[in-house]
């Protein structure tokens, strides 16, 4: 990977364990780093923020900025209540579940970074983002001069990006349970992308961000899984199995 010193170098991180590797090498292997930023939904999981907090010592040591930005909008608003107006001319209450094909706030998010940096950094910049070599589907769907991939160049896997963070001290634990060992994707807790073995871990391990999406499902029509169950649905076919 070349580097030009005229432009600027951010990394774009969740804390989720691509990102968080990707960005503990970068300052390992000496990358040029002039930025790290942070999209905060506020539906992040409780480890997400503490790994966040941990990881801005590290910044802080280093002399390296960072930025936390933030919807222009409470998400639960956006998702329960924002007036919504349909190609009919009808008005609904909120876009709802977030996940499948209706990803509001990943374009939201999509958009906020590229505000932030495009206003601070007009003269141009490059923008790490964590990406394993094995998700060749959003290898494909990220391609852009202007986005860096350094997992794929040091072909680092999703698997050897958590051990690494694992190696380095981090972990992501809620109630005593480490999260990436009952969800594939520590992602916001409310996504509804989650499949049917990370919602039986909600309900088995997670009880407090159950009783959560049951609220959100109680204000929601849609169905939280697949567009087929509801939180409510899934919970009775549970209870029933014992």
């Amino acid at each position: 990977m070349k580097f030009d010193e005229k432009w600027t170098y951010v990394a774009s991180v969740s804390f989720g364990k691509d990102s968080l590797a990707m960005l503990l090498l970068l300052i390992e292997k000496g990358y040029p780093l002039d930025e790290v930023v942070f999209y905060n939904t506020g539906m992040e999981f409780e480890c997400i923020y503490k790994i966040r907090d941990k990881v801005k010592k590290i910044l802080e040591d280093k002399q390296i900025p960072f930025s936390e930005i933030f919807p222009p909008y409470d998400f639960e608003y956006k998702m329960l209540e924002k007036p919504i107006k349909h190609r009919d001319g009808s008005i609904s209450k909120g876009y709802g579940w977030c996940g499948n094909k209706c990803r509001w706030g990943t374009r939201d998010k999509t958009l906020a970074i590229k505000k932030h940096l495009k206003k601070k950094y007009f003269n141009g910049y490059y923008e790490y983002i964590g990406i394993a070599v094995d998700e060749t589907s959003r290898i494909e769907n990220n391609k852009n001069e202007k986005k860096l991939m350094p997992l794929v160049e040091w072909n680092m896997t999703e698997k050897d990006c958590l051990e690494f963070c694992y190696k380095q001290g981090f972990n992501w634990e809620e109630n005593g349970v480490e999260l990436y060992s009952v969800l594939d994707r520590v992602s916001c807790w409310c996504c509804s992308n989650k499949n049917l073995k990370e919602l039986n871990a909600y309900y088995k391990f997670l009880p407090e961000y159950w009783d959560k999406l049951k609220y959100l499902q109680s204000k929601i029509d849609k169905p939280l899984y697949n567009n087929k169950k509801t939180i409510f649905e899934i919970e009775e076919e549970l209870k029933s199995k014992g």
